[in-house]
């Protein structure tokens, strides 16, 4: 009965990744960002910081900053982890307005282009690892027709994807929404006796 409390505040957000794009629809909400997959990072105090992300990352400058597009390189599309991690975390804030007690996104994730003869093992298993990285509770690395928000049904998703557990990977992630989610209706309830009284 937890499990559906959390699915249904929690947000489902659809990834589709081209090398020069980048668009993530959040299902519910209707929300989408579709924008250049870009990230520029700035040297601070021997920390790297985002400094933007999409169009708005072409336009930094600095001697300190790199623009990075993590999703290109001639073999494949996944060039640079890190650098597509940060992206997606500041697109999944941004889709999900997330609050202290928000529950980490479902993410289905689609490569949308150089996927000749399908992904492989390993590429399934970094982009499923890249979502989990950013912050998605449960990822599901789709191959097949592209989806639109009134076609796409995460049960059919789930059903064709890979036989592996997804969430299984972010075990610490689900433990901590857990605390999350009995704090927040610890406080209620502590609102509702203090407040009544």
């Amino acid at each position: 009965m937890l499990n559906k409390l959390v699915d249904q505040l929690g947000a489902t957000l659809y990834v589709q990744i081209w090398e020069k794009r980048i668009r993530v629809t959040n299902i519910d909400s209707g929300k989408i960002f579709d924008e250049s997959p870009l990230v520029a990072v700035e040297a601070r105090n021997g920390r790297r910081i985002v400094a933007a992300v999409g169009n708005r990352a072409a336009s930094v400058s600095g001697q300190d900053v790199e623009v990075i597009n993590p999703f290109s390189h001639p073999r494949s599309l996944l060039r640079d982890f890190s650098a597509g991690e940060k992206l997606l975390q500041h697109i999944f804030r941004k889709l999900t307005d997330q609050t202290l007690f928000t529950p980490s996104p479902i993410v289905v994730l689609q490569p949308m282009e150089k996927t000749q003869g399908g992904l492989t093992e390993v590429e399934v298993r970094a982009f499923r690892e890249l979502a989990l990285g950013a912050g998605a509770r449960e990822v599901e690395v789709y191959q097949g027709e592209e989806l639109t928000r009134h076609t796409f049904d995460y049960a059919k998703v789930k059903a064709k994807g890979q036989p592996q557990k997804n969430g299984a990977k972010n075990g610490g992630g689900q433990a901590v929404q857990w605390f999350l989610i009995l704090l927040w209706i610890v406080l209620i309830t502590l609102m509702a006796v203090f407040g009544g009284s």
